[in-house]
């Protein structure tokens, strides 16, 4: 398809934490960023979240919405509401069928269907009546147990209709085409991007300017965790212990640990605001009854009855933020009597992520091996997605390549920047996942 006689292409990067879309232009023009309606104004990075609430004038009873609406309508009525986020984190989970909200079941697709419908509507006309829609996906599924076969037929289904031919491309290989578009000269590249989900890597070789295919791929590698996995380390350390985790119950004469799964769902975002349902309370209400300290597994109760989901990640969220610019920094949480006010230092913060960080940097060797190269042979480094910003993180690369090779920038936008340069492409099937 030439772009020439083409309706609109665009670029998605439906993200763990955020989405971005970017419209192509012609070949040699640059992308354009797709302006998102908010409530305080228009936006270009939009929360991959939704929000269900209770509306008798709606037909089924309860009306929904996305991205920053969606923050907007739960902190209005946060008792009755429902507030999903990172959902994308499920999609390649076989364990995870449907989500129930409010007696409704939700298959991944469909809460994909419903963000993509609430995108396209506040995108003013922009993704309307798209010939070409070029999305990013990772190298790695986020999940202990990824099916990157289920995520590809959830990712069909979400997409199906919204565009004409729908191609899928590798996230940090997008980056790769965003980052080219600076360069004047070949090179050899090691792009990583890290998000909420996951964190992947691809080696790429960019030809010389002015070359149609200018990035070819050489290698890539990635891991199920990342930013989402760091707000695990901190809600573990700093929350759970004063939710019941670590406690113990009775059983007949016996004292048993407390099962762990109720903590390790109640540190997932994704999962977090699904443990608001009748079944999943009612083990609680009767754990609370047996366990040693009841009171622990009352606040847990309360947080997850009085949807304090997002102003926890909010916490969380604020913490990493100025630990990634200071030594220390303050984590405090209200709520559903839990309080919280704890001094957290850079260096604790280090240990708790740790075994994430030797994960990550396992798979940067892998990424190198796979393309048959050095890291004396990398040119150019260049570091993209919300959670490069982590210092423990960009000392991944530090450690290996010399500081004057390593760039950075774009953390939010470079994929769909890169996806939207791939979709005006006369073929961008040459680079499918």
């Amino acid at each position: 398809m030439s772009l020439t006689q083409a309706g609109a292409a665009v670029g998605l990067d439906f993200g763990t934490t955020n989405s971005v879309a970017a419209v192509a232009g012609q070949f040699g023009e640059d992308p354009r960023l797709v302006s998102l309606a908010g409530p305080s104004g228009p936006v270009e990075v939009y929360r991959s979240a939704l929000c269900f609430w209770r509306d008798p004038a709606v037909r089924g009873g309860f009306a929904a919405e996305a991205g920053p609406f969606a923050i907007h309508e739960y902190l209005e009525y946060p008792s009755d509401s429902r507030f999903l986020q990172s959902f994308k984190s499920v999609a390649a989970t076989p364990s995870f069928d449907r989500a129930v909200v409010f007696g409704r079941p939700y298959r991944f697709e469909d809460l994909g269907q419903l963000y993509l419908e609430k995108l396209a509507i506040h995108a003013g006309g922009s993704l309307d009546r798209l010939d070409r829609l070029v999305v990013g996906r990772p190298v790695q599924y986020a999940g202990a147990r990824s099916d990157p076969v289920l995520a590809r037929q959830r990712y069909d289904a979400m997409f199906a209709g919204f565009a004409g031919e729908i191609h899928y491309v590798y996230e940090p290989l997008a980056a790769a085409f965003s980052y080219a578009s600076r360069l004047t000269e070949p090179a050899t590249l090691l792009v990583a991007d890290f998000g909420g989900g996951t964190s992947d890597f691809s080696i790429v070789r960019v030809e010389e300017p002015g070359v149609r295919q200018r990035c070819k791929p050489l290698g890539h590698a990635g891991v199920g965790i990342a930013g989402d996995r760091f707000d695990q380390r901190i809600v573990d350390r700093l929350v759970l212990p004063l939710l019941g985790k670590g406690g113990r119950y009775r059983s007949f004469d016996k004292e048993l640990e407390i099962p762990p799964g109720f903590f390790a769902d109640f540190s997932d975002w994704s999962k977090l605001a699904l443990m608001r349902n009748p079944r999943t309370l009612n083990e609680l209400g009767r754990l609370q009854r047996s366990a040693l300290d009841p009171a622990a597994i009352g606040r847990m109760i309360a947080m997850i009855e009085n949807e304090l989901g997002f102003p926890l990640y909010d916490a969380v969220t604020r913490l990493k933020a100025d630990l990634t610019q200071n030594d220390q920094s303050t984590f405090q949480f209200t709520g559903a009597g839990v309080e919280i006010e704890a001094m957290v230092t850079r260096r604790e913060f280090d240990s708790w992520i740790a075994d994430d960080i030797a994960r990550m940097a396992n798979a940067v060797s892998d990424a190198l091996s796979d393309a048959g190269v050095s890291a004396v042979e990398i040119d150019r480094v260049f570091l993209t997605g919300g959670t490069s910003l982590v210092p423990a993180v960009r000392r991944i690369f530090t450690s290996r390549f010399a500081e004057d090779r390593i760039m950075s920038g774009g953390e939010l936008t470079s994929i769909a920047h890169g996806l939207a340069l791939i979709a005006q492409e006369e073929d961008p099937s040459v680079w499918r996942a």
